[in-house]
């Protein structure tokens, strides 16, 4: 995909070689989907699709990082720094730097002024580091200016009431990206502002191919030990079987991410702003009992070990490593919670046929940390049982893609078959395998040496180097985690466990 107009309109989309431009002839207010049927596209659709011509009249789409800088008025946000040089090992949160800066100084620094006007990133060379303001929450940054929160208007998407209060800002320099994770709670809805950014998406069967782990630990973010953008089949072989969709978002576009869909996300312009909205769904319950289930092993354990073994397991996102008797609190509390309202859906489903789609005004559910409330109203959620296995050929069928509903195809699709409503993955953003072996054992540590150990590795496929003794190292607590915190592990424990609250 091309970049859109600076109104968000005319979003060229790159297929098979050909750039068709779709413009709204009928005029900028006129929405190609009503409210009600974007909704149904949204909460029954379980592949990515990018929306065009759906926010041409949002005050959001005016956000770029000098407005913001206006709006802000001198307030300084937290940046993550990284490195641009590409390692084999994913750059998780907790091996990156972070500042506190002001807008202007972000500004000053990607756009190569002196140092002494870029303030802290003045210690970091912009040729070598990225920064990125992510998970920035617009009803914390702007709560003095509560008027900002109807520029983002997600009632255009069958969500009325969900504003800007209930969504989150991102702003990077190039190169800025999210290691490959999963959200354990709802979907997720991308408006692009400025600048484009590279999704590449993975769909949830492809789980067992990604390496799935814990640590870092955050709730509600299943992490891959994967560098997607860069892949060690020497360590992880089964990556080769993923399915990847990979999309260019570009300015006044909006991307679907349905539930569980791994993604790797990359800033590819010098500056780049947008914002989402995860919007909650009613296997949400489920879900938060299987993540207090994960919270109370992984605390447990990592806090079980010796302090001097220097693993930074929490991720910074995550204040403390909460106590035993706090994570179960919390884990009853969700047991409750999901009982209370699976009664309530009941009643509360034939209230929503007779009465409409009733409002969303809760907060994002990403990184809601515990959380838990027993309140009836928290029980109204999005009613969304389809999974990727049930969802029939015949339904994919009956969503209207074409012009303005854009379907993202994986990339091993072929072009020739693709139709007006289709596109492929770019073949310039193909995922590589490390070329020549020039990134090397970068951090060779002994973490990593036990963890390159896995058991689907062939024996022929290890380091000529590796001797028999490295062969059999110890497992790490890391090891015993990524087993135990599975995510399908931690599925059939929680069902277990419910079947047993049940009686």
């Amino acid at each position: 995909m091309a970049v859109a107009d600076s109104r968000g309109r005319a979003a060229p989309v790159l297929i098979s070689g050909q750039v068709f431009i779709f413009d709204n002839i009928s005029g900028e207010d006129v929405k190609p989907f009503t409210p009600e049927k974007t909704r149904e596209i949204v909460m029954s659709l379980q592949q990515p699709a990018v929306f065009c011509n759906m926010v041409g009249d949002w005050p959001a789409l005016h956000w770029d990082v000098k407005h913001l800088s206006a709006m802000l008025d001198g307030k300084t946000i937290q940046f993550r720094i990284g490195l641009k040089a590409m390692d084999l090992v994913p750059q998780f949160e907790t091996s990156c730097s972070y500042v506190k800066a002001t807008l202007e100084e972000f500004l000053a620094w990607s756009s190569g002024q002196p140092s002494s006007l870029s303030g802290p990133f003045s210690c970091f060379e912009h040729s070598k580091y990225w920064a990125y303001a992510d998970y920035k929450y617009i009803a914390r940054i702007f709560e003095d200016k509560e008027e900002v929160f109807q520029d983002v208007r997600w009632s255009d998407f069958g969500f009325p009431g969900r504003s800007g209060k209930e969504s989150t800002l991102w702003i990077g320099s190039e190169g800025a990206n999210t290691p490959c994770h999963l959200d354990s709670y709802g979907c997720n809805l991308v408006l692009q502002i400025q600048g484009r950014k590279r999704w590449h998406l993975f769909p949830p069967g492809d789980t067992s191919f990604l390496y799935p782990t814990r640590i870092p630990y955050e709730e509600s973010s299943i992490f891959s030990k994967v560098n997607v953008a860069n892949p060690d089949l020497k360590r992880f072989p089964e990556f080769k079987n993923t399915r990847a969709h990979v999309v260019t978002l570009s300015p006044g576009q909006v991307l679907l991410v349905p539930k569980h869909w791994w993604h790797y996300v990359e800033s590819i312009d010098p500056i780049t702003v947008s914002i989402n909205s995860w919007i909650e769904l009613d296997s949400d319950h489920e879900a938060r009992v299987e993540e207090a289930i994960t919270r109370t092993l992984v605390c447990a354990l990592k806090s079980a070990e010796s302090s001097s073994d220097g693993d930074p397991w929490l991720n910074p996102t995550e204040v403390e490593a909460t106590s035993h008797e706090v994570n179960l609190q919390y884990l009853n509390q969700a047991v409750s919670v999901y009982f209370k309202c699976q009664k309530a859906n009941v009643s509360e489903q034939a209230h929503r046929s007779s009465s409409g789609a009733e409002q969303e005004t809760r907060a994002p559910c990403k990184r809601r940390k515990r959380q838990v409330s027993c309140e009836p109203q928290d029980c109204q959620l999005l009613n969304h049982e389809f999974s990727s296995s049930t969802f029939k050929a015949e339904e994919l069928q009956k969503i209207p893609f074409g012009p303005h509903l854009v379907q993202v195809l994986p990339q091993s699709q072929e072009t020739s078959s693709l139709g007006a409503g289709a596109v492929a993955s770019d073949d310039r953003d193909l995922l590589h395998e490390n070329e020549g072996g020039h990134f090397g054992k970068l951090h060779c540590t002994r973490k990593q040496l036990v963890m390159s150990n896995d058991c689907t590795t062939p024996a022929n496929q290890m380091d000529s180097d590796s001797s028999p003794n490295a062969l059999q190292a110890a497992l790490s607590t890391n090891d015993l985690l990524d087993c135990l915190v599975n995510p399908h592990v931690i599925r059939l424990v929680a069902q277990l466990l419910l079947e047993r609250a049940r009686v």
